[in-house]
């Protein structure tokens, strides 16, 4: 039978323990009480400023004092001198817009963004979640099953965990924020699930796929087996609406970009046209090529960024350590 596996997303859990345990909450109100949040990738964390009523943001390996500013709900905070970075909480979520960009929606460990699709495979099963309600289509069945109301019984670090109460099915949706992997392909998915359906325990996997690329600059390491030149700078960023850029080696480039349930593609790349040494030009070339060829991206066990080629070559990268490049 072929269950999610759960996988370790490196990249998103192992540094966040040590610095959360040695970093003061912040008690504004609508800030999550983790005092971090995850914007896909990208891990921010918040602690307050001393002697001061300004907040601490802090990524990679930034840190930027934010002024609090009114705000209909939640609780917002402007960067003093540069109103197009934004930090809007609003408790377990929040929104993150740095220098004009609106990352993915920040998550605080263990919440979930909506709406959540989850699915399983042997047997097959959807549903959705929107936080109050849950529509189903259950193992065995074509027939969705709607109109099945949620509460909320637990909230940790870890995840979260629905139930439905009264009506003609017991039903119980457990969420944790863990890499899984499920069906033939092994498709990764930012969330495992387990759905229990009257009695019966099912496996799946779910959440935005793309919470799995957005948020960092990935840093390529290695195209094809081939390594890059020595100094040479090469990396990707997937951006909202579809939309990706990087560094070729020489050149900056833009395009689009197409994650669907079958795989990952790019297309329409285009870049500037300064000229480097002949070297560098081939790498660059070489770059975008394997680009186009590209057919699916998944992450690696120690949180890398593998895009596979139609021919099985991979291009591998990491998360960029740094916000200057």
């Amino acid at each position: 039978m072929l269950m999610g596996r759960i996988l370790s997303l490196t990249v998103l859990m192992a540094a966040s323990l040590v610095l959360t345990a040695c970093a003061a909450r912040p008690e504004a109100p609508g800030l999550s009480e983790y005092g971090r949040y995850h914007c896909g990738q990208l891990e921010i964390r918040l602690t307050p400023a001393e002697n001061s009523h300004l907040l601490g943001l802090e990524y990679l390996d930034r840190r930027i004092l934010m002024k609090p500013s009114p705000a209909q709900a939640g609780a917002l905070y402007v960067a003093p001198g540069d109103a197009s970075t934004q930090f809007l909480a609003r408790g377990d979520r929040a929104t993150f817009t740095l220098k004009g960009e609106v990352l993915p929606e920040c998550l605080e460990p263990g919440a979930v963004a909506f709406p959540f699709d989850a699915i399983g495979a042997e047997p097959e099963w959807s549903a959705v979640l929107d936080g109050k309600r849950l529509s189903l289509t259950p193992p065995y069945q074509q027939e969705t099953i709607d109109e099945l109301w949620l509460t909320q019984t637990q909230a940790n670090r870890h995840g979260r965990v629905w139930e439905v109460k009264g009506g003609n099915h017991q039903v119980a949706v457990r969420v944790a924020s863990q890499l899984c992997e499920t069906g033939l392909e092994q498709r990764q998915y930012p969330a495992q699930i387990r759905l229990t359906l009257d009695g019966n325990d099912f496996q799946g996997c779910g959440g935005d796929r793309q919470r799995l690329f957005r948020g960092v600059h990935w840093v390529v390491e290695d195209l094809a087996g081939t390594g890059l030149i020595d100094r040479s700078l090469v990396t990707l960023k997937f951006m909202d609406n579809g939309r990706v850029a990087g560094r070729a080696s020489c050149n900056h480039f833009m395009g689009s970009y197409a994650l669907q349930p079958d795989g990952l593609s790019f297309s329409a790349l285009a870049g500037t046209r300064m000229a480097c040494a002949p070297a560098l030009m081939n790498q660059e070339r070489r770059y975008l090529e394997l680009l186009e060829a590209v057919v699916d991206g998944r992450i690696g066990r120690h949180g890398e960024l593998e895009l596979v080629t139609g021919s099985g070559e991979v291009i591998r990268a990491f998360p960029a350590s740094t916000d200057n490049l």
